[in-house]
């Protein structure tokens, strides 16, 4: 019996677009130079060449720390005297949060929350405020929390450059803690996030040019333009495609809509009568792309999806030849720990680079959860958390 995945596939359509879209962070300045090939096009003003070899050798570097908790390891560490931060507990942790506007964000505060609850004996209180995705509100935000009696910052940023002035507001007056998304300035004590795009991208595509044969097309699937995580997954995987012998027969923008996604997937089957691959900038929509294949009578490709549930499930039950690159939301533990360092007077790394692990056919298995909700994300570095699985939606 076909497996029905059409309700997996509405119930994603929540997300704007997977981890990455609304949750990773601007590499570098733009860089002037451009190249351009016949079937990707002009490379991405983004593009910052040494930004890309260093995340490409982040992804073979040994982290430093608990293999067991990658969410205290770090990967090439510089070490940051934190001792004028230092003071007496119990601490009062304020977090301003760009949102919660899709499912990775959900998961992600769901494991701050109980990171934080792993030391109410430090953290009597915790002050949150919800920007709902408006630079206003989170500038705002900002400085409202700083008359709270903070004694420490964490600031996940809407956007890049116009928060900046706003983190450098409040670094005048306590620490503050940047992740997930950075901002023009080293005023933070430390920065958190995982690898990044570059990394994300390349990771894909490289599996491509292996299981793909040669000569054979290959559709890529973006979400946005002018976002700069999304900028460097594709950068990225553009050089891996470029020195390829595959045929890259477009480069599509799906708004991170599952039904946009079948639509173009669905006319390039019908165009070219198959497609051979499908790399992708974020995956929620992965299983949109394979439905379509199915819709079509045709097999489902080496394709690139994320660490969502329902597409594990499916490339599991489906027995697909896959990869799946991750932003891990285990970062969200990560600002919390470093505060609790920062305000003891201890060393942290900064900036605080993450691993960023990828679940392949070898370690499918450990990450397919059927307890849990379609979008729950695997990565979580959650399961041993208080309230773990209930409180993220699992049974």
């Amino acid at each position: 019996m076909k497996r029905s995945i059409g309700a997996t596939v509405l119930v994603a359509a929540v997300l704007v677009a997977a981890a990455g879209c609304t949750s990773d962070v601007p590499e570098a300045s733009p860089s002037t130079a451009v190249s351009k090939s016949a079937t990707t096009g002009e490379q991405s003003k983004f593009f910052v060449q040494a930004d890309y070899d260093k995340e490409l050798a982040l992804r073979t570097a040994t982290a430093t720390g608990d293999a067991a908790k990658p969410w205290e390891q770090a990967l090439e560490p510089t070490l940051v005297d934190t001792a004028k931060y230092k003071k007496a507990g119990p601490y009062h942790l304020c977090f301003s949060n760009a949102g919660v506007g899709n499912p990775w964000r959900q998961v992600g505060f769901k494991n701050m929350q109980a990171e934080v609850a792993l030391h109410k004996d430090l953290i009597t209180k915790f002050t949150v405020a919800d920007a709902e995705s408006k630079d206003d509100k989170q500038i705002s935000d900002i400085t409202d929390l700083l008359g709270k009696g903070c004694s420490a910052l964490i600031v996940s940023p809407n956007t890049t450059a116009t928060l900046t002035p706003a983190v450098e507001q409040a670094c005048a007056k306590i620490p503050v803690i940047v992740f997930d998304r950075g901002v023009n300035t080293k005023c933070p004590v430390t920065f958190i996030n995982p690898i990044g795009g570059y990394a994300f991208g390349a990771t894909g595509a490289e599996f491509l040019t292996e299981k793909v044969k040669s000569g054979g097309k290959v559709l890529a699937l973006r979400i946005l333009p002018g976002v700069d995580v999304l900028e460097t997954r594709w950068s990225a995987a553009k050089v891996a495609f470029d020195k390829s012998k595959l045929d890259v027969v477009g480069v599509e923008f799906t708004d991170g809509d599952p039904a946009k996604t079948k639509t173009i997937v669905t006319n390039y089957i019908q165009r070219f009568g198959n497609i051979d691959g499908i790399w992708m900038d974020a995956g929620a929509t992965a299983v949109a792309a394979a439905e379509a294949f199915e819709d079509a009578g045709k097999p489902i490709p080496p394709l690139v999806g994320e660490d969502q549930q329902d597409f594990l499930k499916l490339w599991q039950d489906k027995k697909l030849t896959a990869i799946a690159p991750t932003y891990p939301t285990f970062q969200w533990r990560t600002p919390v720990i470093a505060a609790l360092k920062i305000l003891a007077g201890e060393q942290v790394a900064s900036p605080w680079k993450l691993p960023q692990p990828t679940i392949n056919e070898g370690n499918l298995s450990q990450y397919v959860q059927p307890n849990m909700p379609p979008l729950h994300y695997a990565m979580c570095g959650c399961t041993s958390l208080p309230g773990y699985p209930q409180n993220w939606g699992g049974k």
